[in-house]
């Protein structure tokens, strides 16, 4: 007799249920929605929700339902007209702290989505839109941050009144030139105390020569000047992609040096290099102490020597004319907790330059206020007499005040932040605002949403006729087992299905062909096991005996089969570009989700009908 023991019936049933729950959310559809998201401390909330009920009604815009989800707002519509209808109205009102995107937003039930189930993401490939590999110019970075220690270097050597030739960037490093061995010892000693990220070595020549030494980048800190400027970059782009009103982009790191953006929806090229290419800085201004600027924008009358500003929050803040420093003077910001008071802080890095000039305003300024002014130069398109018109609009913010404590130089801290969470937004914001490393697009593509509509159908009707013409061939050659090797094979298709959507995996077009040799690879283990059940039929064993060898004499071919194919795909994954990866991804799952619903799944249904029956002979 074959019998599993109950725990593992049970926990086939148990699969196979959740597999169906996590699946389901494919089979609702999506809605016409308008998404809103935050800009830089504006807040998602109730309020807005029914600011944007009250902005819908008196246009009479019918709409399904306004939900509130976390860090964003989705409308959701019958049809296309409404939902453009709407998208005119709260860009027009919202989209100077809000960006409006249309989305096609699934209409997965609430109990589902309770449940964090949600359906399977499409790729650029099934639902249209353009596709950018950029690669960053390390080179460019490492030669920046050399010339920022040059600077550095040159200006630490004045300050200390050391006497030198020359300070150099050359091939092999920094080289500093010095006029005795007392100003080398000297500047051996200024190096190593003040700039940690480099090390120092004597250029062997003797005094004809003069007293040279060579001020290296350290391995550890070359990867660390590349490891964030391709973080510097990626968050640039997030920041200018979200400005764009894509609901679903991906921005994301390929190997060491490469950045894929993906922007569904979007056909013009042209404009999304636009955006890609956009402007950000940052500058620092004294705050306006004397004056009232409530009463300046009230009265209209600002001193000649302030300009009005605002804060995330909508007030107006008097700030000087004079610059202090700007953006492309930042060299890095992070965040951190002060030391005394334990407070979110933000520990910013200028250069030689930025750092003199932070120096002398903030020595003649201790308690007073200065901001941080946050400019961007954000592309937009209008409709005027049915012509698109491209403008670009500036928006210039003020994302920080914060009082000076004592004079700042080139490392200096900002306190005053609620939280931890406000420090590391900062300290993005003020790295996106700096200078990147140069990028490149080395490849570039559009998908138009027809062609993503005819990849999805034929790409499922490719995965259909794989699947009936497998299913009807096991039924007629294996009989009852084929049925029951048939029936696993679909819930592997659940299976596979269900992982997408859980893992938030993304299907594209080499997906579903690696889910179409799945198709085909899934009945492998069943053809297998279904032979060696003959052949111990044909050498006389009694049928469950015949069974039980079948399943575990098959067993080794089974699994050094999938195991191989397994390797092959995770290399696949590992080396692979984006199509590559998708169908490796695909592959992947396929292997695992076949090997349980092959050998367990089957197994279990071959128990459930044959196991207690006294049989003669097996329908296979």
């Amino acid at each position: 007799m074959n019998q599993y023991p109950l725990w593992k019936y049970c926990l086939v049933l148990a699969i196979l249920l959740v597999g169906l729950l996590y699946a389901a959310p494919n089979i609702f559809g999506e809605d016409y929605a308008v998404q809103i998201s935050p800009v830089r401390g504006a807040q998602i909330d109730e309020a807005l929700a029914g600011d944007i009920r009250g902005a819908l009604e008196a246009e009479n815009i019918q709409f399904k339902s306004i939900e509130l989800e976390p860090k964003r707002l989705m409308i959701r519509f019958e049809t296309a007209k409404p939902q453009l209808e709407a998208a005119d109205v709260l860009k027009e009102r919202f989209q100077d702290n809000y960006v409006v995107a249309l989305n096609l937003a699934p209409s997965t039930p609430a109990w589902l989505r309770d449940l964090n189930a949600k359906p399977m993401v499409l790729g650029l490939d099934l639902q249209g839109g353009v596709h950018f590999l950029m690669e960053v110019d390390m080179e460019a970075a490492v030669q920046q941050a050399q010339e920022r220690l040059v600077d550095d270097i040159r200006n630490r050597l004045r300050d200390e009144r050391i006497r030198y030739s020359s300070v150099a960037r050359r091939s092999d490093g920094i080289h500093v030139q010095l006029r005795s061995a007392e100003d080398r010892d000297r500047t051996v000693d200024l190096i190593e105390n003040n700039i940690p990220e480099v090390d120092v070595a004597t250029v062997a020549g003797g005094d004809s020569e003069g007293f040279e030494l060579r001020a290296y980048v350290t391995d550890k800190q070359l990867q660390q000047i590349k490891t964030t400027a391709l973080e510097q970059n990626l968050t640039i782009l997030r920041n200018r992609v979200n400005e764009l009103g894509v609901a679903e982009p991906i921005i994301q790191q390929q190997g060491a040096d490469r950045i894929v953006v993906e922007l569904p929806g979007v056909q013009d090229t042209a404009e999304a290099k636009r955006i890609i290419g956009a402007t950000a800085t940052l500058e620092y201004r004294m705050v306006d102490e004397q004056h009232d600027p409530v009463t300046a924008e009230q009265t209209g009358n600002i001193p000649p020597e302030d300009r009005l500003y605002h804060t995330r929050e909508g007030r107006p803040i008097l700030l000087k004319k004079r610059l202090i420093v700007s953006g492309d003077q930042l060299i890095d910001a992070a965040a951190t907790f002060d030391q005394q008071s334990g407070s979110p802080a933000v520990v910013v890095r200028l250069n030689s330059a930025g750092a003199r000039r932070m120096a002398d305003v903030s020595s003649d300024n201790v308690g007073n206020r200065m901001a941080v002014v946050f400019i961007e130069n954000k592309p937009e398109t209008h409709m005027v007499d049915g012509k698109e018109v491209r403008t670009t609009k500036k928006i210039e913010q003020v994302i920080n005040v914060a009082v000076i404590r004592e004079p700042l130089g080139a490392r200096f801290q900002t306190t005053g932040l609620d939280s931890i969470d406000e420090a590391q937004t900062l300290a993005l914001l003020l790295r996106a605002g700096a200078l990147a490393a140069p990028m490149q697009i080395i490849e570039e593509r559009t998908v138009g949403p027809s062609l993503g509509k005819d990849n999805i159908r034929t790409g499922f009707q490719a995965a259909a006729i794989g699947f009936i013409a497998v299913v009807v061939f096991m039924a007629l050659y294996y009989s009852v087992f084929g049925l029951i090797a048939d029936l696993a094979l679909m819930f592997n298709l659940v299976l596979i299905m269900a992982l997408l959507s859980v893992l938030g995996a993304t299907l594209t077009m080499p997906g579903i062909a690696g889910i179409v040799l799945t198709v085909g690879m899934a009945v492998d283990a069943n053809v297998l096991i279904f032979e060696r059940i003959r052949e111990e039929l044909g050498n006389g064993n009694s049928p469950h005996a015949s069974i039980r060898a079948g399943y575990e004499k098959a067993f080794s071919s089974i699994a050094d089969a999938n195991i191989t194919t397994l390797i092959a795909a995770i290399v696949l994954f590992m080396f692979g570009t984006g199509p590559i990866k998708g169908f490796a991804v695909t592959l992947s799952l396929g292997i695992i989700t076949s090997m349980f619903t092959a050998i367990m799944g089957t197994r279990a249904a071959v128990n459930l009908i044959f196991g207690t029956r006294r049989l003669k002979s097996l329908p296979v």
